[in-house]
């Protein structure tokens, strides 16, 4: 009996050794293209109608390394990233494979060095928060990413484009969240984009090329030893990761986003691909240093805000209502998360049905526009609310008074001209 309990105590040892250390089964297996580091990267696409990820399956097709979606701009979608990251990570890690974070960034529609300087703080402190729910960085951890692959900060109302931030503008919002990422967690974080965003919508910089590039390039086969992304008919792709040979100095390269899904444990049909351009020691360096955040840098609960009407615009009934609105914390930043909505009070003899839009100009800040609101003065309370509690709701009243309009010339509608279906992994490697 004796020697019953002692194995058994032996075998509780182990089991507790297998499932506490992070380190465990997680030794570099260099089963990608030409026996390079193999990576992919996942987000709530990979889980269709809420389908698990097979981690072991995927461990066992070569796997890695996985960037996961941590964050997003768009508070949406960023509910949405939240909701997967920390079981992907959990199961990811116990089956042996590193994983790295994204954050996808949406640019702010601001032209002053100080407002864009605010709106990446901001952001990089959604980042900040959303490491810290994860308990911070551990020693299976590649650094965080910054996805910058938009340079939009308006769309017209066919949804087209309608205005881009500068070259500058980007250039100096990258490097403000990412020296911020740096300064807090003790690690220097990734970049990823395209070749083209990168030539086309950032200046070179010097500070910007620091940081470690995650390139995404299609259509070339990283299998083959003469292959290196960066590369366009007659030459080079230029920007800040340029190197004089006309490459790209890039640490990891997404090469697919068509790869065979079910062969890595993921539902539905397509996965993005990467590879890791260097040695596994040169790996291994990007995972030093964990980081716990401080008591300063925890996510608050039920933090105090402030809302602010910047100003309100409504005149006729053919017209949209327009109501800019800012919301602070106590020291007067923009809050993090949270958003905005217009709302009918009791003093209305009836609530009329309207149609809200609402537009992020930058951290804190929405343009909402009401229409179908008819003539008459209508009361109404914005309120801000924050799923995630970090802010404290708040609100603030508003009357629109709105006189008769013209009545619109209904325009004829014309039949949209059907588009010839298009193969988007035409050419793509199907690893």
């Amino acid at each position: 009996m004796r020697k019953f309990f002692t194995a058994l105590i032996s075998l509780s040892i182990l089991s507790f050794t297998l499932h506490a250390s992070p380190a465990n089964g997680a030794e570099l297996i260099q089963a990608g293209p030409a026996g390079k580091i193999h990576g992919a990267d996942i987000s709530r696409w990979q889980h269709p109608n809420d389908k698990p990820i097979n981690f072991l399956k995927m461990r066992a097709a070569g796997i890695d390394f996985v960037m996961i979606k941590a964050s997003d701009t768009r508070e949406y979608s960023d509910r949405l990233a939240l909701k997967y990251v920390k079981a992907d990570r959990i199961g990811a890690q116990e089956a042996g494979i590193h994983t790295g974070f994204y954050h996808y960034a949406l640019l702010p529609n601001v032209t002053s060095n100080s407002a864009i300087e605010r709106d990446a703080r901001a952001q990089a402190q959604k980042v900040i928060w959303r490491l810290q729910l994860l308990g911070g960085f551990n020693d299976l951890d590649l650094p965080y990413a910054l996805d910058l692959e938009n340079n939009c900060v308006k769309v017209s109302s066919s949804g087209s484009c309608s205005k881009n931030a500068t070259r500058a503008q980007a250039t100096l919002w990258s490097k403000t969240l990412l020296a911020m990422l740096k300064e807090k967690t003790g690690r220097t974080p990734l970049i990823y984009s395209s070749p083209h965003f990168l030539e086309n919508a950032l200046n070179r910089d010097k500070e910007l090329s620091q940081y470690p590039l995650w390139i995404a390039q299609y259509a070339i086969d990283p299998g083959k030893a003469e292959a290196k992304p960066n590369v366009k008919p007659g030459g080079c792709y230029v920007h800040s990761w340029t190197t004089a040979q006309c490459s790209a100095n890039w640490t990891m390269w997404q090469y697919s986003s068509c790869g065979i899904a079910p062969k890595y444990g993921v539902p539905g049909n397509r996965l993005d691909l990467n590879v890791f351009g260097g040695t596994p020691e040169k790996f291994e360096s990007l995972l030093t240093g964990t980081w716990l955040p401080d008591p300063a840098d925890l996510m608050p609960v039920g933090e105090s805000s402030t809302i602010t009407i910047s100003s309100v615009k409504a005149t006729t009934t053919n017209k949209s209502a327009v109501i800019a609105i800012e919301v602070t914390r106590p020291d007067s930043s923009p809050v993090v998360t949270g958003s905005v909505k217009l709302y009918f009070t009791s003093a209305n003899a009836t609530k009329p049905t309207v149609v809200q839009k609402l537009v992020r100009e930058t951290s804190g800040s929405w343009t909402l526009s009401i229409s179908g609101l008819p003539a008459g003065t209508w009361f109404g309370s914005v309120a801000y609310k924050d799923p995630s509690g970090t802010h404290a709701d708040t609100k603030t009243l508003v009357d629109l008074t709105i006189t008769q309009g013209e009545t619109p010339i209904p325009k004829p509608t014309k039949k949209a001209a059907s588009k010839p279906a298009t193969d988007g992994c035409r050419n793509q490697i199907k690893n």
